[in-house]
């Protein structure tokens, strides 16, 4: 009889195995692989960015680029063309200039 539990046991420690994997694989391709998307896709946004472009801001500032130097983004705002520098991580969207 001792015999008999013994391949149901290591059955369900294989059937364990499995169901972890199964969920590991899960998380993979909903949470882990998305966002590796959304991080290549934000190094682009950053990495294309030039003099000129209008972008905003992670807290909502609107204006247009007018220096890069390094990781900082330097933005003109306003009509009084106030000058706000940033992180370039900071920057959320860009809307490039329409070029004729």
């Amino acid at each position: 009889m001792g015999e008999q539990n013994m391949p149901q046991g290591s059955a369900s420690i294989i059937s364990l195995i499995i169901w972890v994997a199964f969920f590991g694989l899960m998380m993979y391709f909903l949470v882990i692989l998305p966002q590796k998307k959304r991080d290549k896709k934000a190094r682009e946004l950053i990495n294309s960015l030039k003099v000129g472009d209008k972008v905003t801001t992670i807290g909502g500032v609107y204006g247009k680029v007018i220096n890069i130097k390094d990781d900082e983004v330097t933005v003109e705002t306003s009509v009084e063309k106030t000058q706000i520098v940033f992180k370039n991580w900071a920057i959320k969207e860009v809307e490039k200039p329409i070029e004729a």
